[in-house]
């Protein structure tokens, strides 16, 4: 029952970035891309404040696998980089992100050989 209520909570939270994102959309004049930066930043923010932890904590992948939990990944890497030194800082970050943005990249482009772009009808 323990699991199923994890599935629930990474469900509900993960739906509700998207439903946040999607009314984001829908309301205002901001692009996509402008919607992910935004994210991204919340990420970072929630990281910097140390409120990101327990919100992962009740959320699980609900918040991680958005790009919220991108933010939070680049600045974990990077607060544990600054205690050794400044030059560590950045690249801590980008050792930690590393995964994740490799695999985006194979599998963008496995999925571009597989399959065909076309423009929307209108």
């Amino acid at each position: 029952m323990e699991m199923f209520l994890g599935y629930v909570k990474a469900f509900a939270i993960g739906g509700l970035v998207c439903m946040i994102a999607q009314i984001l959309i829908n309301k205002t004049k901001m692009t996509s891309a402008r919607i992910l930066v935004m994210f991204l930043l919340l990420g970072v923010f929630l990281e910097l404040i140390g409120v990101f932890k327990y919100i992962e904590n009740f959320a699980g992948a609900g918040i991680t696998i958005p790009i919220t939990g991108f933010g939070s990944t680049i600045v974990k890497g990077a607060k544990e980089g600054a205690k050794i030194g400044l030059f560590e800082a950045v690249t801590y970050g980008f050792r930690n992100m590393a995964g994740g943005l490799t695999a985006a990249i194979f599998f963008g482009f496995f999925f571009a050989l597989i399959f065909r772009s076309h423009s929307k009808k209108a």
